[in-house]
């Protein structure tokens, strides 16, 4: 049988193991016996694609069902995953064709309008329709240098503790943030045990996962961080390193107070962390160079359904614009869209008069989470100005907060 012949499945509950022994050496990691059951808690096989060969499980695309925060709302949105390809078995078209069964699937059901996932390699996905909608700063630099501006205001009480026990505190500042933050994932109450899950394999040397957390003078908790550290040892003694996985603060006292623990923790001489790309430390270090930060890319979103994409989020301003949209893989997606709207709500329907601006479903897709401006995919000739002032009346996709990631899924 060739591969091309090979049947695409679905997944069912006793094929994660197969599933598991894929993802391992397709990602060059070992699951021991606790992190394969977090990953199991989580799996959705009836969203799960699957090819065999024979017995043997060579390729295979899922999806989360989730829901995402956009500029003004959440959409449902497919989370993607577990999208890997046997070594033996790439080149041979598998993976084309499990992305394309996909994204047709989550079109006809009619509940997703974008699809959303983080991408392994940059390049994979944007012949699927993807475009970077997030990007992430990434940190990892010494910390022995770098000042914090002292307090301008009562700073509150910070406690450490293990963080599955500190759960509802840390579901009501992630919640009451995520509302405003374009890019967040909804955790229920099945995610969040898999986010403070803590397996010993995957630490890599690092302690357990702690959390710290600021309560505001009342007692209220507006503020924590998910991190542990990994010891070292150098010719100048003790070096080790804060490796900050989560940081969430609702005003920019609990981030300050955060921060300055986290950046003077004894016999730690680095730090690592993951933030959005408009993180506040840049801003908050006396030299930001020291932070050694970059930026790379966090999440790709695929619009499924155009119509039902652009309505679904708001606009900074008022937007009333014709563009004209190629898709090849979902064709309903391809033609003329009259999008009108602003902050309080949009429209999106077909249209017939001629178009303003005109760009592929993977452009739409980089806007989406409003992290680009609409000019800066011009200037890349990703979107094409057909009226002339069309791009200086469409600055409304933008949002004013950056889109960010929260949590690899």
């Amino acid at each position: 049988m060739t591969e091309t012949a090979l049947p695409i499945t679905v997944g069912r509950p006793d094929d994660f193991d197969e599933l598991a022994r894929l993802f391992e050496i397709a990602f060059h990691t070992t699951l021991d016996a606790e992190a394969r059951e977090a990953e199991r808690s989580i799996w959705e096989p009836q969203r799960s694609l699957l090819v065999f060969d024979g017995a043997e499980l060579v390729a295979s695309a899922g999806a989360y069902t989730r829901e995402l925060t956009v500029p003004g709302a959440v959409v449902p949105a497919a989370h993607v995953t577990m999208v890997a390809v046997l070594p033996t078995h790439r080149r041979r078209g598998l993976l084309t064709r499990l992305m394309r069964r996909q994204l047709r699937e989550v079109r006809d059901a009619g509940r997703e309008p974008v699809a959303v996932l983080w991408a392994s390699e940059g390049r994979i996905y944007p012949r699927f329709g993807y475009g970077l909608a997030a990007q992430q700063l990434a940190v990892e630099c010494a910390t022995t240098e770098l000042r914090l501006p002292a307090p301008t205001a009562a700073e509150g009480r910070l406690r450490l503790d293990r963080p599955a026990a500190r759960r509802a505190e840390l579901t009501r500042v992630y919640d009451r943030q995520r509302a405003d933050r374009p890019g967040w994932s909804d955790r229920d109450d099945r995610w969040w045990r898999y986010v403070l899950g803590d397996p010993p394999g995957p630490r890599d040397g690092a302690t357990e996962r702690r959390v710290l957390l600021h309560e505001a003078p009342d007692g209220e908790v507006d503020g924590y961080a998910l991190w542990r550290s990994r010891l070292a040892q150098d010719t100048g003694g003790v070096c080790g390193t804060a490796v900050v996985e989560e940081l969430v603060a609702e005003n920019a006292t609990a981030r300050l107070a955060l921060w300055r623990l986290l950046l003077s923790l004894d016999l730690t001489r680095r730090l690592s962390y993951r933030g959005p790309a408009d993180d506040p430390l840049l801003r908050l270090v006396n030299e930001p160079r020291r932070l050694e930060a970059r930026v790379s890319d966090a999440l790709w979103v695929r619009v499924v359904d155009v119509p039902a994409a652009l309505a679904a989020r708001r606009y900074a301003a008022a937007v009333d614009v014709v563009v004209e949209v190629t898709d090849e893989l979902l064709p309903e997606n391809a033609g003329r869209w009259r999008l009108t709207g602003g902050p309080d709500g949009a429209r999106c329907v077909p249209a017939d008069a001629p178009a303003d601006l005109a760009c592929d479903v993977r452009a739409l897709g980089e806007l989406y989470l409003g992290g680009v401006g609409i000019t800066t995919l011009a200037d890349a000739g990703r979107v094409v100005e057909l009226r002339p002032g069309a791009l200086a009346a469409a600055p409304a996709f933008s949002w004013h907060r950056a889109p960010s990631g929260m949590g690899v899924f």
